[in-house]
């Protein structure tokens, strides 16, 4: 008996230390694979440290070579002729601001029951109500931005903020519906019947209930709605014949002249237009990271 349970504790001192090897083996980082992710993140990133280095040289630092990678002094002229004395991009800054803004919050004014809609509803086509939606993020944008502004004509919408947070929407809407839906299917619909056995109606159920639960996903489609809205150009370009009324991505083409390209200032200009997106991306990064990861699911 001794002798049997003293193979035992010989075979068991063999096991868990192999076991704690390939634990340990497990845990060890895998070098090759941070350095692929640290060359993929480089490549990324150069061009905004270029944009931004570039903003910061003088005129005759941007085409030196070989190439000035650390600009010395740096110079801000371009940031003081490109923007803060520039009351056109004051003016387009305020514009993308006031846009993306509105068709943000008109997204998720409309995407929301929408997507609750085809969530709950069992319909036998509900795959064939899905389709247009994903259509529609197929299409390109000169596609339906021409149509539209003669809709938009007819209507009185062309230059005017309300046509180009409308046109806006319509590019943002179908991509917040098909986010937002598998958010609603993650929820039990236990708890609207409970809601509904204390007297709650279904709308009622809908803004107390359903809707703080899929909070990650409304964050989701905001911020996504804002960078697309912020970035787009062509609605811009085709609904805002004005000046008065461009958003920032159609004014920065002023910089682009027939006899040239104001290099310095178009950095600088860039710079500060890109600065809001990525303080969203910062700002929000957490709920971001969770909204898509929670709202992955099946049907």
């Amino acid at each position: 008996m001794s002798a049997h349970l003293q193979n035992i504790n010989e075979t068991r001192a063999l096991v868990v230390p192999a076991h704690k090897r390939r634990r340990a083996a497990s845990e060890r980082p895998n070098w090759h694979l941070t350095a692929i992710a640290i060359v993929i993140v480089g490549a990324y990133l150069f061009p905004l440290y270029w944009l931004v280095s570039t903003s910061l040289k003088s005129p005759d630092q941007i085409f030196t070579s070989p190439p000035t990678w650390v600009p010395t002094p740096l110079d801000f002229s371009n940031y003081t002729t490109a923007v803060f004395d520039n009351p056109v991009m004051l003016r387009a800054l305020g514009n993308s601001l006031i846009i993306s803004i509105g068709a943000t919050l008109l997204t998720l004014l409309l995407s929301a029951p929408a997507a609750y809609g085809l969530a709950r509803l069992k319909l036998r086509w509900t795959g064939v109500l899905l389709l247009p939606f994903l259509i529609a993020q197929l299409l390109p944008a000169i596609n339906v931005a021409l149509p539209m502004f003669t809709l938009f004509s007819q209507w009185g919408l062309v230059n005017t903020y309300s046509g180009l947070i409308l046109a806006n929407t319509v590019g943002t809407l179908p991509f917040a519906v098909i986010v937002l839906r598998p958010f609603y299917l993650t929820i039990p619909k236990e708890l609207e019947e409970a809601a509904a056995v204390d007297g709650a109606t279904r709308f009622q159920a809908f803004f107390r209930i359903v809707l703080p639960l899929v909070r990650p996903g409304l964050v989701t489609v905001a911020v996504f709605a804002f960078v697309m809205a912020w970035g787009e150009f062509v609605f811009g370009l085709t609904l805002s014949t004005q000046r008065e009324m461009q958003p920032v991505t159609v004014t920065l083409n002023s910089f682009i002249g027939q006899y040239g390209t104001q290099y310095g200032p178009l950095m600088a200009a860039s710079t500060i237009v890109a600065i809001p997106l990525i303080i969203v991306f910062i700002v929000f990064q957490k709920h971001i990271t969770s909204g898509l990861a929670s709202g992955s699911v099946k049907d």
